[in-house]
This record gives C-alpha cells, sequence and structure tokens, in this order.
C-alpha cells in the first residue's frame, strides 16, 4: 500500500462549511512572507509542545499500549530536532539545506482544567473505521473531544477508511477539530505498527501540515511542475515519490540533483523520509508566531480555561 495523506481532502472540505480558512490561512501566508523577508527567525516555538493521544478503539489490538504511545513522542522528538539516525542518509549534495526546527514534544502531564493527567485518552468504539471527516473528533459523532486545541497538539488514532494514513488540520481552521489524525498501524514504533509505515513518519508528516508545511511538489489537486509548496529551498517536483526511490531520482527539469523525495513531505516510506530543510523550519516557527501562539501555553489563571467549544453545524461537502 502506498502512503496516502488526506489533508488536502480534509482542507477542502473545510472551506466549503467554514469560510474563514481561506481567509485566515492568506493572512497567515502574507505574514509568512513579510517574515522571511525580514529575515526574521520568528517564534522558535514553546519550550515544550504538550500532546494529548486520542486513543479509539473496537477491536483491543487497536487499544494501542503506553509504550507505542510513548515511542511516537520520542520519533517527534528525534525528527523535529534532527537527532534521527537515518538523517546520515540525506545525499551530500542535499546536506547544507537540512533544516532543525528546534521542537520538542511531550504527552501532557495536566488536562484543561489543570488535574494531573498521561496525556493519553482511551475509547472503547462501535465504529468501524472512519472517514477524512472529522467524526472520531466529537463524542457525539463516535470519537473523543478535544482538548483546548490552542494549548494542546490532539492527536487521534483510529482506524481510518480509503487507505488514507493520516490526515491534519492546516492553521486557520475550525478550532473545535485542529490536530492531527494517524491511522492505527502507522503510529509510532513496535506494537501494531506495521512495514513500511512503521517508524513514526506518518505523525512526523502530519504534525508538518498541522505546522502549515505543504506537500513538497505542492497542494494542487493533479499535480503538475508548476506548482509550488512555498519553500524555496525545496527543488520543484511534479508529484509524490513512493517507496524508496534511489539518488537522484530527477522530475520538472530538476537535474543533476533530482527531487529531495528523502523529505518529510513527500510520500516515501519511513525509512526513506529522514529531513526538514531551513525553508520548512523558518514556515513551521512562522506558523507557531502568527497562528498557533499559544501552543503549549498553561492559562494565566483557573478562571481563565476555556468552557468547552460547541460544534460547528456542517453542511454536506462537494465531492473530492
Amino acid at each position: 500500500m502506498p502512503r496516502s495523506c488526506g489533508s488536502v481532502q480534509n482542507y477542502f472540505r473545510q472551506v466549503d462549511f467554514y469560510p474563514d480558512l481561506r481567509r485566515n490561512q492568506a493572512v497567515l501566508e502574507g505574514m509568512t512572507i513579510a517574515s522571511a523577508r525580514q529575515g526574521r527567525q520568528g517564534r522558535q516555538g514553546p519550550a515544550e509542545i504538550p500532546v494529548v493521544v486520542h486513543v479509539l478503539y473496537r477491536a483491543e489490538t487497536d487499544n494501542l499500549s503506553d509504550e507505542q504511545v510513548a515511542s511516537q513522542i520520542e520519533v517527534l522528538n528525534e525528527d523535529f530536532a534532527g537527532t534521527n539516525d537515518d538523517i546520515k542518509n540525506v545525499p551530500p549534495i542535499f546536506v547544507d539545506r537540512v533544516g532543525n526546527p528546534g521542537l520538542r514534544f511531550a504527552l501532557a502531564t495536566t488536562d484543561p482544567s489543570g488535574a494531573p493527567a498521561t496525556g493519553i485518552t482511551r475509547r472503547k468504539i462501535t465504529t468501524p473505521s472512519f472517514g477524512v471527516d472529522d467524526r472520531m473528533k466529537a463524542e457525539s459523532t463516535g470519537g473523543t473531544d478535544p482538548w483546548d486545541t490552542a494549548r494542546y497538539l490532539n492527536i487521534w488514532v483510529c482506524r481510518l477508511s480509503g487507505g488514507v494514513l493520516g490526515y491534519a488540520q492546516f492553521p486557520g481552521g475550525p478550532p473545535e477539530t485542529d490536530g492531527v489524525v494517524i491511522l492505527s498501524s502507522a503510529f509510532g514504533r513496535g506494537g501494531t505498527a506495521a512495514a513500511p509505515f512503521d517508524l513514526g513518519r506518518t505523525t512526523t508528516h502530519e504534525v508538518g501540515h498541522y505546522l502549515n508545511l505543504s506537500h513538497i511538489w505542492g497542494e494542487a489537486r493533479v499535480p503538475t511542475c508548476t506548482d509550488t509548496d512555498s519553500v524555496d529551498d525545496t527543488p520543484n517536483q511534479w508529484g509524490p515519490n513512493f517507496g524508496k526511490p534511489t539518488f537522484p531520482s530527477a522530475s520538472c527539469d530538476n537535474t543533476p540533483d533530482g527531487d529531495l523525495f528523502m523529505n518529510y513531505m513527500d510520500y516515501v516510506d519511513d525509512d526513506t523520509m529522514v529531513m526538514f530543510t531551513d525553508g520548512q523550519v523558518a514556515r513551521m516557527h512562522a506558523a507557531l508566531e502568527f497562528s498557533r501562539p499559544d501552543l503549549g501555553l498553561a492559562p494565566a489563571d483557573p478562571d481563565d480555561v476555556p468552557a468547552p467549544r460547541a460544534r460547528r453545524k456542517r453542511t454536506a461537502a462537494r465531492p473530492q
């Protein structure tokens, strides 16, 4: 099974019922471009991003162990700090483009009310699988309600239909559905994780989207050589790479070095994606500064803890 990400599908689904998404994205894009032109470093991120993992399981095999959940946090900390062992696999020609986001993740130790927590919630469900429709993100539709999405990175782990490994919500979308969704068998290392998506890189990829990274070839519904990921140091490429390409793998006249297929935002196997670029790092930092400023911050006072957000009524989305 090749890698398949539902983030772009989710984006176009959401703009049908949440008109502020396009406007919010346009504002963030303008601020990101201005920040880059000024040479600003942007917000480097909170000292630690608290993560809550919502495990949704029908069969006990999908009730992931604490150890498997912890392994995914380890992967995020390696990949978003550039300390992953396989970063040595970057071809020499691309080594000077390797970026270090400098981000750290940890399972949340307190819930939104300030009570001690493990950072893991579990719910036994009756739904065989979920689609790219956010139904796993609310108890009323068979899932689990998020914790305050402004302060926590919410990750839902469940069975997904249609061959999708995961999807994320880009910055600027509905607050009540913000976060990342990952297929149970593509989460973390060991346990239920199944090759070739058994090294936790699906979550790395989707957290990249959550921090406003596009797929490395762009976001057009039909790939073309004129599309862009809005990052200057990623070579233009026609579309996704799958499996384990050999270097160089060229498209769109980007010879002799070819595609940056070993980037986390391509579609290659987990053991082949190993790096972000400096340009992608700058883009993630801009998203943290301008669109996710409260991520990782505690309320100033217990009375400031927001009440649970009501879910917005949805209209039917156009077929993709």
